[in-house]
């Protein structure tokens, strides 16, 4: 999903450090926005370290002079039974979903209050709505849906817009990646998995593209579900 909307918002001009923990993954988007012809600088950043994050966000200010758009999409998910679940497993979850978009919150603010510019937090379905099996990934998100309309009434006043958009499953490298435990009650899983089937990257980089852009400055303290209908009913 950071990918797709690397690409995305650099086919719209934009000039973007993407930050990530796989060196790998960083050099392998970076090369495939440079052959189309955009501007990109990759920065090796862990998320849940608030140093990193502060390294982060001055080193786009550093190479750019300025900060429009924070995007804040990295996450990660453990599906567990509750009683079974590690506390350094929970610690992490919250810690890269939660956390980490605080401290990038924190860090990009006064730059973005300089250039009137907008903050988007990626939650989940799973922010608005319970989900079996994965109380540390509920929790997070709708702690992230929650920090995102704080963060709005917060600075209602001065010239920052944070909004979020919560996705349904999307075919990423996150939900291919899942360790399920043994002996889940697959029919609760397949209540959340959405009639409509996953998503693509793409589809959520548009929905970012959007409440980030000049066309979107209506838009504040929203928390928008890109769902397929999941939480229509």
């Amino acid at each position: 999903m950071g990918r797709a909307t690397c690409i995305r918002l650099a086919a719209e001009g934009a000039r973007i450090l993407a930050i990530d923990v796989d060196s790998a993954g960083l050099e392998e988007t970076a090369l495939m926005i440079k052959e189309q012809g955009g501007r990109i600088e990759s920065h090796l950043c862990n998320v849940t370290l608030r140093t990193e994050c502060a390294e982060a966000v001055q080193r786009a200010v550093d190479t750019f002079g300025r900060l429009d758009v924070l995007a804040n999409i990295a996450g990660i998910v453990r599906f567990a039974h509750s009683p079974e679940m590690s506390e350094a497993e929970w610690n992490l979850v919250l810690a890269v979903n939660l956390s980490g978009p605080f401290y990038l919150c924190q860090e990009s603010i006064p730059h973005l209050l300089e250039t009137h510019g907008n903050i988007v937090n990626v939650a989940s379905n799973a922010g608005l709505m319970g989900q079996a099996y994965t109380a540390a990934y509920c929790a997070s998100k709708g702690g992230l849906v929650q920090l995102t309309r704080s963060l709005a009434m917060e600075f209602i006043k001065k010239p920052l817009r944070v909004n979020a958009i919560c996705p349904s499953g999307t075919d990423t490298q996150m939900n291919k990646g899942i360790d399920f435990p043994d002996d889940l009650d697959w029919k609760l899983i397949g209540r959340f998995t959405g009639i409509r089937g996953f998503a693509q990257p793409s589809d959520m980089a548009s929905a970012i593209a959007y409440v980030a852009s000049d066309e979107a400055k209506m838009i504040h303290g929203a928390v928008i579900s890109v769902d397929q209908g999941m939480m229509a009913g």
